[in-house]
């Protein structure tokens, strides 16, 4: 009975990493687009291509790596993979900093993914 209502509580979870990550993954290409529209309004190019030229490579790829790993991950929880567990408990621990949102999920998906139900449903007991 409890393992079943924690199974529901796994495919919420994945589902809502693989929900947050598509919309990581669109963030990541308008931040991208975002920052890449703003250099050609900054009157100092060697400015523009030095910091926005940064920022508009490192923050997409950031945004995208994390969100890849989420949505990776979430898919891997829905169908009970055991390293997803170990995979969604750190993107989990991460998106905690990510105040509030992040950290309503990352602390919904650390309660799910560390009962002792959980374990034992992702050990095959």
């Amino acid at each position: 009975m409890e393992e079943n209502k924690m199974k529901k509580h796994v495919v919420v979870v994945g589902a809502i990493h693989i929900g947050f990550g598509f919309i990581g993954l669109i963030g990541a290409l308008a931040i991208f687009f975002a920052l890449r529209f703003a250099r050609g309004f900054v009157t100092d190019a060697e400015v523009a291509e030095m910091v926005l030229g940064f920022l508009s490579v490192s923050l997409p790829l950031l945004v995208g790596f994390l969100s890849t790993l989420a949505l990776a991950g979430g898919i891997g929880l829905i169908s009970f993979q055991p390293w997803a567990r170990y995979l969604i408990i750190v993107v989990a621990a991460l998106g905690c900093l990510n105040i509030p949102i992040g950290t309503l999920k990352g602390v919904y998906s650390l309660w799910v993914l560390l009962q002792d139900e959980t374990i034992r449903l992702f050990a095959g007991e």
